[in-house]
């Protein structure tokens, strides 16, 4: 484009329109208003969010869904601090996101002006570049650092100041070329070393995790595993990378993990990691390959090169995207035989048993297995589930059997009150595909104001509240670690049914299980956002084992 005399904050929505932004979660300021002016034109669309934490949040929940960039504005000072969850969130969970922040002006540099912060010392160690604009003839420049640094190797968040008086003075300059993501490809040596350790191994496994995967390359590592027969399992919270409906699927490595899967993984001569880094929770606190060395052949492969032997010394490292790696995968050859086989069979069939609900059955009157069990039922496979963190989360995590790419948000950082806003977020993009919200009582009062988004863009998001009336993960822990002495985790909460009609949407109290199905059907019907207040015994701790149990044989070990 012919160089143009702009305000910096109209050069910087343009940068946003050629890279192909279609979406803005912010929370507005008068420190970028000339920002909002030039979006004012711009045929971006634009979500008003209620805090800027729940604003970051929805933006790296469209950076999981799309792959691209999720953007985000916010105002200096505090409304920057309240964005930094999202920004830790797409850190660990490796998801491309932009968040840009108001800033004073240059002039008033280090003198502690008002809401004055340094981001690129306050959002160093969160971000994988922050910085700040003083030249509004640079924005062009870093605004396409910015998406190369967002999606490239190991995508994360990019963070980037602005000061207001940069955004309102005038520059020449021409717009700088659309972005396009560096793929990593892996080599054809590799390729066929990958071929030779499959023909020589008894006991092999594949692990999918990490971001950088689309529709398509799931698919062809389904392939893939159909040819081999291979059991695959997904790393926590990604169990949306490979249909659990298929033969070859064994289950996830999240928290409260089958045995079995474990077993086998222990168990396994081969270990074929793709896109994920095998960290502290799939890994079980870094006990299920050994450190540095795995017992395991390990075959690692990651589009960044600084994660391949960082924790784990595979015996094949491949710098290579999973949308890459996979595409290669077409011309491994299987061996004549298939040792593994009957084990794959029986993994899958362990699978199943393991995450059947109909078995489960817990303290109390409303029974989450036959809830998990209707809402199977009644639930399309592009149903997307959302969930923030806490005890609640097992429901979803084991007992929902994500088919398709693209359904499931959920923060592996374990940052609670994600899924309120994950959902409104996912409803922007998707309005045509059912959005769940799994939360908590503690869990959905961390941004549960963002319910005021959907109802305000009129997304019919549905939120099944589970109540116990306490932080339960924490109490579950003290009960392990100090039985007997609860402390600081009880809660006292509101009629969240009300809450809900409060703000103009659906809401329903839930105490008994039959009272579930005739509620849910009237939520989906009802055309509003809707809140599902289930009740639920502050017993029923987890699928397998009630508080009391924990407390009791806590006691007993300590004996």
């Amino acid at each position: 484009m012919t160089a143009t005399s702009r305000t910096g904050g109209q050069i910087l929505v343009d940068q946003l329109t050629l890279h192909g932004v279609d979406h803005i979660f912010c929370v507005p300021g008068e420190s970028y208003l000339a920002a909002l002016d030039a979006l004012h034109d711009a045929k971006i669309n634009i979500t008003v969010c209620r805090q800027e934490g729940g604003a970051a949040m929805m933006a790296e929940a469209y950076g999981k869904l799309t792959g691209r960039p999720g953007i985000c504005f916010v105002t200096r000072g505090p409304g920057a601090t309240n964005a930094s969850p999202g920004i830790h969130i797409a850190k660990q969970d490796s998801t491309p996101m932009i968040l840009f922040v108001g800033q004073i002006e240059r002039g008033m540099r280090e003198r502690e002006a008002f809401q004055e912060l340094d981001y690129r010392a306050a959002f160093g160690p969160l971000a994988k570049w922050a910085t700040e604009v003083d030249d509004p003839a640079r924005f062009p420049e870093i605004v396409s650092r910015a998406f190369h640094v967002a999606t490239s190797g190991r995508p994360g968040p990019v963070v980037i100041a602005l000061p207001e008086d940069v955004l309102t003075e005038m520059a020449s300059v021409a717009d700088a070329p659309r972005y396009q993501v560096i793929e990593t490809h892996p080599g054809p040596a590799q390729m066929a070393e990958l071929q030779k350790l499959l023909h020589g191994a008894k006991k092999p496994v594949a692990l999918l995790g990490g971001s950088r995967w689309s529709e398509a390359a799931v698919q062809s590592f389904v392939r893939f595993a159909e040819r081999f027969e291979l059991p695959v399992a997904c790393t926590f919270r990604r169990q949306m990378l490979f249909p659990a409906d298929h033969a070859s699927y064994i289950g996830d490595l999240g928290l409260g993990v089958n045995p079995k899967l474990l077993a086998r993984i222990k168990e396994a001569d081969l270990v074929l990691l793709v896109g994920g880094r095998l960290s502290e929770v799939p890994s079980q606190a870094y006990t299920l390959l050994d450190i540095p060395a795995p017992r395991q052949t390990l075959v690692h492969v990651h589009p960044d090169s600084s994660e391949l032997g960082r924790v784990y010394a595979p015996h094949l490292a491949i710098n290579a995207s999973p949308v890459a790696f996979t595409a290669a995968l077409e011309g491994v050859q299987p061996p004549a035989s298939l040792p593994w086989s009957e084990s794959t069979r029986t993994a899958h069939a362990d699978y199943l048993a393991w995450s059947d609900p109909s078995s489960i059955r817990v303290p109390g009157p409303l029974q989450m297995g036959e809830l998990m069990a209707h809402l199977r039922k009644v639930l399309p496979a592009d149903t997307i589930f959302c969930n923030g963190a806490g005890n609640f989360a097992t429901w979803v995590h084991r007992f929902w059997p994500f088919r398709e790419y693209g359904t499931q948000l959920a923060p592996t950082s374990g940052s609670m009150g994600y899924g309120v806003p994950a959902g409104v977020g996912a409803k922007r993009l998707r309005p045509d595909s059912p959005v769940v919200v799994f939360a908590g009582d503690g869990d959905f009062l961390m941004n549960g104001q963002e319910f005021a988004t959907a109802v305000q863009y009129d997304l019919p998001i549905l939120v099944i509240l589970l109540d116990n009336g306490m932080y339960g993960t924490i109490r579950m822990h003290q009960e392990r670690e100090y039985p007997g002495r609860v402390s600081a985790t009880m809660l006292q909460n509101p009629d969240f049914a009300a809450y809900a009609r409060a703000f103009g949407g659906y809401g329903e109290r839930i105490e008994m299980t039959e009272d579930f199905a005739p509620a849910l059907q009237r939520a989906l019907t009802s055309g509003k956002p809707a809140i599902l207040h289930c009740i639920l015994d502050p017993e029923a701790i987890t699928p397998s084992m009630s508080l009391s149990a924990i407390r009791e044989k806590a006691l007993e070990a300590k004996k």
